[in-house]
């Protein structure tokens, strides 16, 4: 890795002290100014043109000769890089469990496109897919003749999360492109009853972030003739009244930060008020809510299990290589031979319910495993252990809280 970055180091520095711009710039200077002469005094056109030879002659030399150290430079670059990184042959797909599934794999790329707003992309792709099938059905027939129509393909998703994909990235345009939060606060509004069995506050998060948008100078699209504090003034009257209840602290700040109009920045309610990343976070979580609400998780599972894929890549084409010296084989069946480490964020887990307190594990209560191999709710070990070592309910051996580690299953 240490030739690789000498070279682009060595790379950098001749682009940088390179005078091939400066060369080709004055090259067209040059050309300019004989045009300019030429055309005011047309009869002087072959003295100019002479006395111009030489200088665009050593111009273009010049340009060759840096063109030239460019190019050795890229030479050796790329060989330091072919040296890095040599072609290795990808694992095996002897054990793939997918190969006989290919609607299932059409299907996920399906769904990626539309959670990724490509639609037409995805219409695309579904087409393709139906000519296909339709040709191994009857290949001599034309296509129209089939009878097959692109909603009867197992691949392609129905037509209602097609509509609601369309609805969400239409959201997050007009979130995102054109400040205007309505649409999302609106959508909330109409799911409210499901996002508040979620135990989730989108619909505030939209509501405190329209205020703080109205209070930097923004316009009220539903009161015409006011802006900035006065317009988030009007706004909160008239739509925090029904968050009272659960947001008490938070509406109260954002009222306390009207005294500190005047140096906002330096008072304990600027982080409020200028969160470089309050847009990019609010979208995140009108996107996750809105999975949610369809079944879905937020990312989209052909991106995670894809990047997932590229973080193993190495360990598994390490141990081929092992196997393949000591002649060895993969003796487990759908499932990896040794353990890959991935972000916590890639590491999911099915409900689990705790045996001692009888409640559904939570992020915030994860099933935590004693060195006895038993597996209880973080909150049910804490009461047990109070500090001290404690006896396992189910066997009789004894451990301490800080032995315990978090499990994902």
């Amino acid at each position: 890795m240490d030739l690789v970055q000498k070279e682009h180091e060595r790379l950098s520095k001749r682009l940088k002290a390179s005078q091939g711009i400066k060369n080709v710039q004055s090259s067209i200077d040059l050309l300019q100014s004989a045009r300019d002469s030429i055309a005011a005094d047309p009869t002087q056109a072959s003295i100019t043109l002479a006395k111009l030879q030489n200088p665009v002659k050593t111009s273009f030399d010049s340009i060759n000769d840096s063109l030239k150290e460019t190019h050795s430079g890229l030479n050796k670059y790329t060989k330091s890089l072919d040296k890095l990184f040599k072609d290795r042959p990808l694992p095996s797909t002897e054990h793939d469990a997918l190969s006989s599934q290919e609607h299932l794999i059409n299907r996920a790329i399906a769904m990626h496109l539309l959670r990724e707003g490509q639609f037409s992309v995805a219409a695309t792709f579904l087409s393709e897919i139906t000519e296909k099938r339709a040709a191994v059905h009857a290949p001599d027939a034309k296509f129209t003749d089939h009878g097959i129509n692109l909603l009867d393909v197992d691949e392609v998703p129905s037509t209602e999360i097609r509509k609601q994909f369309a609805a969400m990235y239409y959201i997050l345009q007009e979130m995102q492109e054109n400040y205007n939060l309505l649409p999302a606060i609106e959508w909330s509004r109409e799911n409210r009853e499901a996002l508040e069995a979620r135990g989730s506050n989108l619909e505030f998060e939209l509501s405190r972030l329209q205020f703080v948008w109205l209070y930097h100078g923004a316009s009220d699209q539903q009161v015409t003739g006011i802006s900035g504090r006065q317009a988030a003034l009007e706004y909160a009257r008239r739509e925090f009244h029904s968050f009272v209840p659960r947001y008490l602290r938070e509406i109260q700040q954002l009222m306390g930060a009207m005294a500190f109009c005047s140096n906002l920045q330096d008072s304990p309610y600027g982080s409020i008020f200028n969160n470089p990343s309050a847009w990019e976070d609010v979208a995140h979580s009108f996107t996750r809510e809105f999975c949610s609400l369809l079944g879905l998780s937020a990312d989209s599972p052909l991106y995670i299990a894809a990047t997932a894929g590229a973080i193993a890549l190495p360990t598994l084409l390490k141990l081929q290589t092992i196997m393949k010296a000591k002649r060895t084989e993969w003796t487990t069946e759908n499932e990896l031979p040794v353990e890959i480490s991935l972000p916590p964020s890639y590491l999911f887990h099915s409900i689990f319910v705790c045996p001692v307190s009888k409640e559904q594990a939570t992020d915030q209560n994860p099933p935590m495993m004693m060195p006895c191999g038993h597996v209880i709710a973080e909150e049910s070990l804490k009461r047990l252990s109070k500090g001290n070592r404690f006896k396992c309910p189910y066997c009789p051996n004894e451990s301490h809280f800080k032995d315990a580690r978090k499990v994902f299953l």
